[in-house]
């Protein structure tokens, strides 16, 4: 046992089973008390407003409603003192990385990290000190180092209508091009950016200006 006060932590995931695994997990460590649970990104908003946890571990990929980065966005903008949150996902692409970040998460780790990884994170995200698992820290490393993605005119083109939400077919048609060759331009744009989504691509554009 410890003689500081245990961290307070809210969990947020919104499979049954998998919040249950956590909660059990986290019941073996004996600083850390889980002081709720929630199974979407408004319920934990609600929750960290009510019970002022230290940390809100908070997973990504909500299903319905707002997704773990908004609801992270709105518990770390909420009056001092906003509880931290550790997100703890299965999902390290730059862009989610890149969202999670500048929504306010403290730290970002993946669930296949070990037990005491988590622990020590929880601990390291209640004293405000960042703690990302080692591929996240590389990627944000890497990110760091890396020049800015070089888009071609035409690439820059698609990217802004994709910005719009239009589809191939309508960006095919603004454009005077086969949906073919938008298709052709989007690969080469996911691979320049690392992403492999439509919503990661205009993200992470939108963060590094390349929008035109």
């Amino acid at each position: 046992m410890t003689d500081t006060a245990p961290v307070r932590l809210l969990v947020c995931d919104d499979h049954v089973v998998v919040r249950a695994g956590l909660l059990a997990l986290l019941g073996s460590a004996p600083d850390i008390e889980v002081v709720g649970e929630a199974g979407t990104g408004e319920e934990a908003v609600a929750l960290a407003a009510k019970l002022a946890p230290d940390v809100v571990l908070m997973d990504l990929q909500l299903g319905e409603g707002i997704d773990g980065v908004e609801a992270t966005r709105r518990i770390t903008s909420a009056a001092a003192p906003a509880p931290h949150v550790l997100v703890l996902t299965t999902y390290d692409t730059d862009a989610d990385i890149t969202r999670a970040i500048e929504a306010g998460a403290t730290g970002y780790l993946l669930k296949a990290e070990r037990p005491e990884e988590l622990f020590s994170a929880i601990q390291a995200a209640s004293q405000g000190r960042t703690a990302l698992s080692p591929p996240v820290a590389s990627r944000v490393m890497a990110r760091m180092r890396a020049p800015h993605p070089t888009l071609t005119d035409r690439e820059r083109d698609i990217l802004g209508q994709l910005s719009q939400g239009l589809g191939n077919r309508d960006i095919a048609r603004a454009l005077f091009i086969s949906e073919a060759t938008v298709k052709t331009h989007l690969g080469r744009i996911y691979d320049k950016l690392g992403v492999d989504t439509r919503a990661g691509a205009v993200s992470v554009a939108k963060e590094q200006r390349l929008l035109p």
